[in-house]
């Protein structure tokens, strides 16, 4: 491979396009994938206004098909894939008793299912190369639990399992794993693309006041959030360009914060300071 051939899922905003736009400004191959085509006017147009070049391809990650063909597509182009960038996911809000088991699991075959079948795709031709870079875009909610977002933090917390794993199977191969976990950051997640449950937008639902309630308070966060999607786009080119990259990357100071937090003090004591807090939070302000 002349150029190293960088995968991306997920690119038509947000965290993914701005990743496939940065890594091409510094000399990768790479081929930005999304499920959806006619959503590529966004990052057409920010690659041409940074002038640079890159192949966007249909890739569709809960479709072994569209894996297939779109792997296959860019092995035969480059005679593989140096790194692999997981970043298409979906989000599910809502309290766990209001969210259908068709919901869980349709976010759990995009966030879970979806990572795992994109490296099993592309782990055989790693292998053979004797070098590859996997990394998996999870979230600070892959280390700390939240009200409202049960069944997405389990997703990302099983993309955090796996991937620690993982590292450990594949290494000897010279093959890295890295876990990229930023902290809030303003995308469409939290707009056109929030993804919140249906029996949570119901009045009647015994968490409805308080699911609102919870909703404004994570808005005020991505509000105020001072970590931005170029944040993560460097997190994942040092992975790529390191000698021996870092399992774990931390992305935004606030997630840093709170993860000194959790590490450093008894777990009674950060239970009770961190989701307690929120707890009460959340169910005072709605308390008649």
């Amino acid at each position: 491979m002349n150029k190293k051939a960088i995968l991306i899922t997920g690119t038509s905003s947000g965290i993914g396009l701005e990743t496939a736009v940065f890594l091409a400004e510094r000399g990768f191959k790479v081929y930005a994938t999304m499920r959806d085509l006619s959503r590529s006017g966004k990052l057409d147009a920010e690659a041409m206004r940074r002038n640079v070049r890159m192949e966007v391809l249909q890739l569709d990650i809960t479709d072994p098909e569209s894996i297939s063909r779109t792997c296959g597509k860019i092995i035969d182009q480059c005679g593989g894939v140096y790194g692999l960038v997981n970043n298409a996911g979906i989000v599910l809000r809502g309290y766990f008793e209001d969210q259908s088991e068709e919901e869980i699991r349709e976010v759990f075959a995009a966030n879970v299912f979806g990572t795992m079948s994109m490296i099993r795709e592309v782990l055989p031709h790693m292998r053979t190369a004797k070098q590859g870079r996997i990394m998996i875009i999870s979230s600070i909610g892959g280390r700390i639990g939240s009200l409202a977002v049960s069944t997405y933090c389990a997703t990302k917390f099983a993309q955090e399992g796996f991937g620690e794993s993982l590292s450990q199977e594949v290494a000897p191969f010279g093959i890295y794993v890295s876990i990229v976990e930023p902290a809030i950051i303003r995308t469409k997640q939290w707009g056109s693309n929030r993804g919140i449950s249906r029996k949570s937008l119901n009045p009647d639902s015994t968490y409805y006041a308080w699911f609102r309630e919870a909703e404004r308070l994570a808005d005020r966060l991505v509000d105020t959030s001072p970590t931005k999607p170029v944040d993560v786009a460097i997190a994942v080119y040092k992975a790529l360009t390191v000698r021996r990259p870092k399992l774990r990357y931390i992305v935004g100071w606030r997630a840093d914060l709170v993860m000194c937090l959790r590490r450093y003090l008894p777990d009674e004591f950060f239970e009770r300071i961190y989701f307690g807090k929120v707890v009460r939070r959340v169910t005072r302000s709605t308390a008649n």
